[in-house]
């Protein structure tokens, strides 16, 4: 079997870790429409008209805290009615990042692994985002009602038809 070729993220934002200061930067991450298109793809979208975060990014533990705010514009397909409406997502964003040496594998923390010494700031934000979405999305107001059972049970079978058929 072949191993597993890695996905080359559809909206790259490589953050170099040693580059940033005590007190943290402020970075703005924004999706292109070519990559809002991809993004729409891998996340089986309709549509997603806009992405964008504010992020700041912190020295923590010997690694990086990223954190801050994630608004989206984005249309979803009704698991009711199966039409596509739009919606808005609006999240915070935390992640924290250690240097790969420096996690264990009992650690209690989420902690991801800085790898080559950055972290993909872009990949952040649409991971957060695919988490942040409703698994059964459904259009404002709308409601599943199941079929209604009929107040009375057939009576008999189908078998019962054709015995009265018989002679």
């Amino acid at each position: 079997m072949d191993a597993m070729k890695p996905v080359a993220p559809e909206m790259p934002r490589p953050l170099q870790v040693d580059r940033i200061p005590a007190l943290g930067t402020h970075e703005t991450v924004e999706a292109t429409a070519e990559e809002r298109a991809a993004i729409a793809r891998r996340l089986e979208l309709p549509a997603l008209h806009g992405l964008k975060a504010k992020l700041h990014a912190m020295p923590w533990r010997g690694g990086l805290k990223l954190s801050g705010q994630l608004t989206a514009d984005l249309e979803q397909t009704s698991v009711v009615s199966l039409e596509a409406f739009r919606s808005k997502v609006a999240c915070p964003v935390e992640r924290y990042f250690m240097p790969a040496s420096a996690i264990s594998a009992d650690s209690a923390e989420e902690v991801d692994a800085i790898e080559a010494g950055c972290i993909d700031m872009g990949e952040v934000v649409v991971e957060t985002l695919a988490l942040e979405l409703d698994p059964y999305p459904r259009m404002p107001g709308e409601a599943f009602n199941p079929p209604e059972e009929p107040d009375k049970p057939p009576k008999g079978t189908p078998f019962d038809a054709l015995r009265k058929l018989k002679p």
